[in-house]
């Protein structure tokens, strides 16, 4: 698992001077055929955070993640649940450069970017932290594990910035739920569905249960 916790060349910068230094960044290749640097976007401090895989063409063309169709499909399916994401969800990506052809992101980007996305999450200071795709999945937990086995699994890591621990969800992705359109009981989607709903279930408690107090572990059964 990354340590979520670990110092980062941009620990005395705040939000808005990362984001200047972000969008001058030319440490990888990817920089060479961007039209924006994709910085995250969404409120700071906020509940939720969304790790997704990499700017897609709107991205690109906008500056801002996910407002193409799979972002389209992502508020809808948090609107399902209750989730608003203007107010209560920052999402990022791995990346925040569109990869050519929309391929995806090599490890060696991904570790590039790796520490602007850390000090992301150290100012926005999530509760939970939801990874879309085996990307974002493999970078925070490790390489070991696939989206599919472990996607509405709880893991969580102890973080300094608040006493709970931070808890951590692998999520499908909405480019493969477009995919698979299906919304019948047992689909992609409808799993998807019954994931956020235990995200949301967790942000309604008052205090997190201890019962989800695992380190580097998934909880096999859902208290929800």
């Amino acid at each position: 698992m990354l340590d979520l916790n670990q110092k980062t060349d941009y620990d005395h910068l705040n939000y808005d001077q990362l984001v200047l230094i972000y969008k001058k960044c030319q440490a990888c290749k990817l920089s060479k055929y961007r039209n924006h640097v994709v910085v995250g976007h969404g409120n700071v401090p906020s509940h939720i955070m969304i790790i997704g895989e990499g700017p897609g063409v709107q991205e690109d063309l906008e500056g801002k993640p996910f407002v193409g169709r799979s972002g389209q499909l992502l508020v809808k399916l948090l609107s399902s649940v209750g989730i608003d994401r203007d107010k209560e969800v920052y999402i990022a990506n791995t990346v925040a450069c569109r990869p050519p052809g929309n391929r995806t992101p090599h490890r060696t980007e991904i570790e590039t970017c790796q520490h602007y996305l850390l000090r992301q999450i150290h100012i926005v200071q999530p509760k939970i932290l939801l990874l879309l795709g085996n990307p974002s999945l493999k970078m925070v937990l490790g390489q070991q594990f696939g989206i599919t086995k472990v996607r509405g699994q709880w893991f969580s890591q102890a973080v300094t910035y608040m006493t709970d621990p931070l808890y951590i969800m692998p999520l499908f992705h909405p480019a493969y739920l477009l995919r698979n359109a299906s919304k019948n009981n047992g689909s992609p989607q409808w799993l998807t569905r019954q994931d956020l709903q235990k995200v949301k279930d967790l942000l309604m408690l008052n205090s997190m249960p201890s019962y989800f107090t695992v380190e580097s572990q998934s909880v096999e059964a859902s208290p929800f």
